[in-house]
C-alpha cells in the first residue's frame, strides 16, 4: 500500500474539520511536499498455554511461507519472550499473515 505525505494529511485534516462540523477549505491553501512512503507493518504474535508448538509452527509456516526450522525458531522466541514479530510487510500482507495465525485463535497485532 503506497500513500503519499500529502494523502495522510489529507485524510487526518478531513476527519479533524468533520470532527468540528467545519467546512472544507479551499484545497488550494494547503501545501505539501509529496514524498511516496511505504508504511511497514509488523505482525506480532503473543504466547499462550492453549496451543501445541506443532500447532504455532504449522500455522506459522502456512501464515508466512517459512520453513519449519524458522517456524521453531520463532515459537522458541514466541514461548521464551513472550511475544515475537513474525513478519514484517505492507500492510494489507500484514493483515493476511494475521488472519492465517488467527484461524486457530492465535493472539495477534498488527503495529507500524
Amino acid at each position: 500500500m503506497k500513500l503519499t505525505v500529502r494523502d495522510i494529511a489529507e485524510n487526518v485534516r478531513r476527519v479533524l474539520m468533520s470532527s468540528f462540523g467545519m467546512e472544507d477549505p479551499d484545497s488550494d491553501l494547503m501545501v505539501a511536499e509529496e514524498i511516496a512512503i511505504t508504511l511497514p507493518a509488523r505482525v506480532i504474535l503473543y504466547n499462550d498455554d492453549e496451543h501445541t508448538f506443532d500447532e504455532v509452527i504449522f500455522q506459522l509456516m502456512k501464515a508466512v511461507g517459512c520453513s519449519r526450522s524458522e517456524g521453531e525458531q520463532f515459537a522458541f522466541e514466541v514461548d521464551s519472550r513472550g511475544l515475537a514479530c513474525v513478519f514484517e510487510g505492507e500492510m494489507t500482507d500484514c493483515l493476511r499473515v494475521s488472519s492465517v495465525l488467527e484461524e486457530i485463535s492465535l493472539h495477534t497485532e498488527v503495529k507500524f
